[in-house]
């Protein structure tokens, strides 16, 4: 079968997409290149691999045997070459880090800085999703490591590395009453929130603790959410790591929770089954000794 292995890996990757186009994007291919791919690679097995309908493809009882046989060899062969480029310590080429938003404001830029003056050579690209997102990432292997809340870490498909535990609180206006309490109880007194979206980790926390929040806005990022609250009567949890220098450029303070106990632990992500590479393992240390 002439150019076999590379029609069999890109069957594999087909194979994790519910389209063909979403998979031409997520390989950098046009649609109709990958799909004379895919014929090639029917002609040679005699069988059609995917069923196709106007929702997407789905794996015909032929696809699913290749895909079944073909998975394991290949990810044998990846782990391996992985494992002797490690021998070598390898220290250039590239790492694809996933991420909560929530950490770049207080523990990845220390991270990914150390490891860039220690690996001046190697690319690092750091990606913020919410937390669903940044497990989805690392389980399809489009992202070699990620940093989430263990709440959100649904799968048995991912290894995981325990970091630090955090304790959340109040966010407000440094002009604001609430500057003057020891500690607020969201529970025991309305306070208008901005908060992120219900499908967020930190969102989830506050909806699950016996109160219903008063939620005066939704953002999806940090920034947006400190803009609106130096520019409202409303406040925000975020997590007490979160830097006083960046509060006080938006005029912001911390104020202690007296409840709800507001806590998380970060952990690391990594896929389950695949060897780490050198540089994964790298990203990691560094991330455990920021933790302490």
């Amino acid at each position: 079968m002439k150019h076999a292995d590379h029609q069999v890996r890109l069957f594999l990757e087909i194979c994790r997409c519910p389209t063909l186009s979403e998979a031409a994007n997520l390989l950098g291919m046009s649609q109709s290149s990958l799909s004379r791919t895919l014929a090639g690679l029917e002609v040679e097995v005699g069988n059609q691999l995917f069923d196709r309908n106007g929702r997407g493809i789905k794996l015909t009882e032929a696809g699913i045997r290749l895909r079944d046989a073909a998975r394991p060899a290949y990810d044998a062969i990846d782990d391996v070459v992985r494992q002797l480029r490690n021998e070598q310590g390898r220290t250039t080429g590239s790492i694809k880090v996933a991420t909560i938003h929530t950490l770049s404001y207080y523990f990845m830029g220390n991270v990914v800085a150390s490891f860039m003056s220690q690996r001046p050579a190697v690319n690092i690209s750091v990606v913020g999703r919410s937390s669903p997102e940044v497990v989805d990432l690392v389980e399809a292997g489009k992202a070699e490591i990620g940093f989430v809340y263990d709440t959100a870490v649904a799968t048995d498909a991912v290894d995981i590395t325990p970091l630090f535990e955090e304790t959340m609180v109040l966010v407000v206006q440094a002009s604001s009453p609430l500057v003057n309490k020891a500690s607020v109880d969201l529970a025991a007194q309305e306070i208008p929130l901005v908060a992120f979206p219900p499908h967020y980790a930190l969102r989830r926390m506050l909806d699950r603790h016996g109160f219903t929040p008063k939620i005066s806005a939704e953002v999806e990022t940090v920034d947006a959410m400190l803009k609106l609250v130096s520019l409202t009567s409303a406040c925000c949890v975020l997590p007490d790591r979160i830097s006083a220098e960046l509060l006080h450029d938006y005029g912001l303070v911390r104020v202690p929770l007296a409840g709800p106990a507001l806590k998380r632990r970060i952990v690391a992500i990594t896929r389950k089954g695949r060897a780490k590479t050198a540089l994964v393992d790298f990203i990691l240390d560094i991330a455990l000794e920021h933790s302490k």
